[in-house]
């Protein structure tokens, strides 16, 4: 039996495109989504990947298309989202998840560490809610784009400031396009998760270091891929109709304390 979602939502007749959604929380985004029967686009440039995702949603009778997509690259944007709806039928939702990080001093980071980060997770997030967007608009159906942003957008730490200008420019570009595009019923709206236990990190919070980190979140522990799954659904659903510009932060309380 697929695991079941803990939440009541029915998005039944929706087509999703998720992007980075080959693992991690893209992965886990897709399959709520599938869940609660939307047909998934699962974008992402590992296609291996992509196709065990596919199968996942399969086994329990749902829809998937893995797409072979570079969200900073406009031309492949385009064909992904063309390709999505040629076989899904028209994209209702769309959740910017393709991500990633350096992880360095400020100082020994160069041009290039700087443009990868600022071109996943700010450009590529431009051009593809702007193609979903333009697609909307053209079918007149409008839809729900969710933008997944970072407590780090809102906050800092070391280390990761390309990183941090991503995600705090990925919170404002949710607003403004909130603004501009309102009048055309599509709704923009960001996650903006704190630390979440996942296979990559799940050593590094066992360690002393990692605990100490955890001690300072108020709910004393780290969220769980799950504990997004309310708010993905929320935004993603027409129980958010009057919800734009808005940036929900799911974080233990983290981002409330000095």
């Amino acid at each position: 039996m697929p695991q079941q979602c803990r939440f009541s939502v029915d998005l039944s007749g929706t087509c999703a495109f998720v992007t980075g959604a080959g693992s991690g929380l893209g992965r886990h985004i897709a399959l709520t989504l599938a869940r609660a029967g939307a047909k998934v686009a699962l974008g992402g440039r590992r296609l291996e990947r992509l196709a065990a995702v596919e199968a996942e949603i399969e086994a329990f009778d749902g829809r998937a298309l893995p797409v072979a997509v570079d969200v900073a690259d406009a031309a492949s944007v385009r064909a992904a989202v063309e390709a999505a709806e040629e076989e899904l039928g028209a994209i209702t939702v769309l959740v910017n998840n393709a991500g990633t990080v350096v992880d360095k001093p400020a100082l020994e980071q160069d041009e290039a560490d700087w443009d990868v980060v600022l071109d996943t997770n700010l450009k590529g997030a431009f051009l593809m809610a702007g193609e979903v967007a333009r697609h909307m608009r053209r079918l007149g159906h409008g839809g729900s784009i969710v933008n997944i942003a970072s407590i780090l957008g809102l906050r800092a730490a070391a280390r990761v400031a390309g990183y941090a200008a991503s995600k705090a420019g990925l919170i404002q570009l949710t607003r403004a396009l909130a603004v501009e595009w309102a009048r055309h019923d599509i709704r923009v709206n960001a996650i903006a998760p704190g630390y979440i236990e996942t296979d990559i990190n799940r050593d590094f919070f066992a360690t002393q270091a990692g605990q100490a980190m955890v001690k300072k979140i108020p709910q004393r522990r780290l969220g769980r891929l799950e504990d997004l799954d309310g708010a993905l659904l929320l935004l993603c659903s027409p129980a958010s109709s009057y919800m734009t510009g808005t940036v929900i932060t799911i974080d233990g309380g983290q981002t409330v304390t000095l």
